[in-house]
């Protein structure tokens, strides 16, 4: 307010104390200086007039370059105040001129602000044309400061063409490009359209670290409308992931910076009254005309000015109140449906989880009763079988077999999916070899690829580091189901498993993980529901080829946990692809170790075994027996606790976590205090509340998940005596 004041006094008094006879001299210059003085003052009308008038002058004189200069004065004001087609018109006009001098670098910039006005107005390819033309003359004047603006805006023009390869590679490069260090403006702009490209794809991780980068290099005074554009697009991906709170938070930040925007843009749309002061050439002539009484009539034009003047601030000062009162008026109202939705959207969450955790607790204790007379038919199955049964009694003991070992993986799968939808479910930060981890799901699965014919190749870049940070027991499980998944439904085909770097730096690396196969493929029909619970391609492909239904939605949960997104691509006849991309932290180099277990030294050893169940307490004894352990039994925690008091001749304790009375875990921490070496193993049909970490805070050395496999049980056996 105070260089308001100070510009509608100074300019008339300048305006009085000229000569009367002023000289006619080439003016061109003088105002296109007061057009640039007037726009940085954010006084467009005063600009606009002074264009006029420098256009006019140029004329007179018949200077092309400044007819030219004053035109794309002209325009980049137009420009300003988003007035595009009037500014396209300027422009051409401007550079018309420009053709008739040599190139210069005002020529240049001239088609690259051409060039914006047809990205604004969505014409692409002419866009692109006048950027191009830029871009060539600047490089004939070997000016280089303005290619990374160029280039920006050209990477715009190819991602809205669909050229997002092409796109992609002008971003990247402008990121990197050390040269762009202090031109934090070109990084923001950079950084934001990667995130869009990647927001298409649905790579939520990626979008969200790129608009994240964004909005941090947007400096709030200097970058307002890319930093009010980086937290919109922030509140929209995290509303993706169902992270309301840190939505709603950049979502608030976006409507302060566009309350200032608007305020800003409106100052600029804002055209002062001031006819009188800027008319020189009215002004001039009534010099002249009143010579013989210039006192008199200097005195009424001030007074007159003053009268208008007081006039315009009295409606600025209006308008300002309005506008005010307004903006608190629209401000008050959305924030106040912003809070109402706000506490429908908790009350929603709320019904969600008590949902979600009431089904969570129903399954988890229907699985986990399951699991105690599964672990009876396993055994008994796995004792008949090494028992030499006659030939006609072999088939019967094998489809058991297989009928009990689908219904484990049945009930595991239900119980996985269980843990990860009750957020219970922890991801590990572990040094781990990626390559060697790969290498042994390959040689895994290379006996059930038999099966059907397959061939089951393996692909890793060689530019993957050595060790990554990661879950290697989810992403094994991620390989595992997709991997099974195509060796199931493919047969005399490949299946391929693909490892690709896709950007690497000194301490990250994002890497794409491809599953593909040449199998039956799956129906259109489906694909929006492929990765949903209990889903498959029809009842038809379920009756042929079993299955649960789970392994996608398992893999899809673990691949969003492990912070990415899949996707899948697939015709029928044709075969099925899965994709997704991690994000890892790159790990040191370690040794690797080997661990051999000798079966052997488990003769004559001696075991405790705390177990309540009498079929179990059979199955288990036997199992231990064949290989020559001799075998005790404890019915409860506290007989448990008793026989190890009085004795101390036992090598090892197989500890079941459910018993009567004091259960497994109390009773291994009261062992613990009078005997700390002795091994201590937990038998458990893991629940949902019970966790490897929980179990072995107790004192446990190991945990072994009922029901055991027989030959998983020895080997723990043997590694701990």
């Amino acid at each position: 307010m105070k260089q308001l004041f100070l510009l509608i006094f100074l300019v008339p008094i300048t305006l009085f104390s000229q000569k009367n006879n002023f000289e006619e001299i080439d003016s061109t210059s003088y105002y296109n200086n007061l057009v640039a003085f007037y726009n940085r003052e954010n006084k467009y009308k005063f600009g606009l007039l002074n264009s006029e008038k420098a256009i006019a002058f140029a004329n007179k004189t018949g200077n092309k370059l400044k007819i030219a200069q004053s035109y794309s004065r002209l325009g980049l004001t137009y420009l300003e105040l988003k007035k595009y087609d009037a500014a396209i018109d300027t422009f051409l006009k401007s550079i018309a001129n420009y053709s008739t001098q040599s190139e210069s670098e005002s020529e240049a910039y001239t088609y690259y602000s051409l060039g914006l006005c047809y990205i604004k107005n969505n014409n692409f390819l002419t866009a692109e044309d006048y950027l191009d033309k830029s871009k060539t003359i600047y490089q004939n004047l070997n000016i280089v400061n303005n290619n990374q603006m160029i280039d920006l805006q050209k990477g715009i023009v190819y991602r809205e063409k669909g050229l997002i390869n092409e796109a992609t590679l002008i971003f990247s490069k402008l990121i990197s490009d050390k040269e762009n260090d202090n031109n934090l403006l070109v990084k923001a702009n950079a950084l934001h359209q990667l995130g869009l490209i990647e927001e298409t794809k649905n790579n939520t991780s990626l979008a969200l670290n790129y608009f994240q980068k964004a909005y941090n290099l947007s400096d709030e005074k200097l970058f307002l409308e890319e930093k009010s554009k980086a937290a919109l697009a922030l509140s929209r991906q995290y509303e993706k992931v169902s992270n309301y709170k840190e939505s709603n938070f950049y979502l608030k930040i976006n409507s302060k910076l566009k309350d200032d925007l608007s305020k800003i843009f409106s100052k600029k749309l804002f055209f002062e009254d001031y006819d009188l002061l800027v008319e020189n050439e009215k002004f001039k002539a009534y010099l002249s005309n009143q010579k013989n009484s210039k006192e008199a009539k200097k005195t009424a034009s001030f007074t007159k000015l003053i009268n208008i003047l007081a006039i315009a601030l009295i409606s600025i000062l209006s308008l300002l109140s309005l506008s005010l009162y307004k903006n608190n008026k629209i401000r008050k109202n959305s924030n106040f449906l912003l809070n109402e939705k706000n506490n429908e959207l908790e009350k929603e969450k709320e019904k969600a989880e008590k949902a979600t955790k009431s089904r969570s607790e129903f399954l988890s204790t229907v699985s986990h009763e399951l699991r105690t007379p599964l672990n009876a038919i396993n055994g008994i199955t796995h004792l008949l079988i090494t028992e030499n049964p006659r030939k006609n009694q072999v088939e019967y003991l094998d489809s058991l077999k297989f009928s009990g070992d689908y219904l484990l993986t049945f009930i595991n799968d239900i119980l996985e999916i269980n843990r990860i939808e009750s957020d219970k479910i922890e991801v590990e930060k572990i040094n781990i070899n990626l390559r060697i981890l790969l290498h042994k799901i390959h040689i895994s699965l290379k006996e059930l690829a038999q099966e059907n014919n397959n061939n089951l190749l393996l692909e890793i870049d060689s530019n993957l580091p050595e060790n990554i940070i990661s879950d290697p027991i989810k992403l094994s499980q991620i390989f595992m189901n997709l991997t099974n998944n195509s060796l199931k439904f493919t047969k005399n085909g490949f299946v391929k498993m693909q490892v690709k770097v896709i950007d690497l730096q000194e301490k990250d690396i994002t890497v794409q993980f491809v599953v593909s196969d040449n199998g039956i493929g799956i129906p259109e029909e489906k694909h929006n529901s492929i990765f949903d619970s209990f889903a498959q391609g029809s009842i038809e492909i379920n009756r042929k080829y079993g299955g649960t239904g789970l392994g996608l939605a398992i893999v899809k949960k673990l691949v969003e946990l492990l912070g990415g997104k899949i996707f899948m691509n697939s015709k029928v006849g044709l075969g099925t692809t899965f994709s997704f991309s991690l994000q890892f932290e790159i790990g040191d180099t370690v040794e690797s170790v080997v661990a051999n277990y000798d079966l052997s030294n488990l003769e004559n050893k001696n075991i405790l075994l705390v177990e309540d169940n009498k079929i179990n307490q059979m199955i288990t004894k036997k199992i231990l027996q064949k290989k020559g352990i001799e075998c005790s039994i404890a019915e409860s925690g506290e007989e448990a606790i008793h026989i190890m008091k009085a004795e101390n001749s036992f090598d090892m304790i197989l500890m079941d976590v459910h018993l009567p009375g004091i259960n497994g875990n109390f009773a291994a921490e009261k062992i613990r205090k009078f005997n700390k070496t002795i091994p201590i193993i937990a038998l458990t049909a893991i629940s949902l509340n019970e966790n490897r970490d929980m179990l072995m805070s107790y004192g446990m050395n190991d945990v072994v998940t009922k029901p055991f496999d027989p030959e998983n049980l020895y080997k723990i056996i043997s590694k701990m005596i």
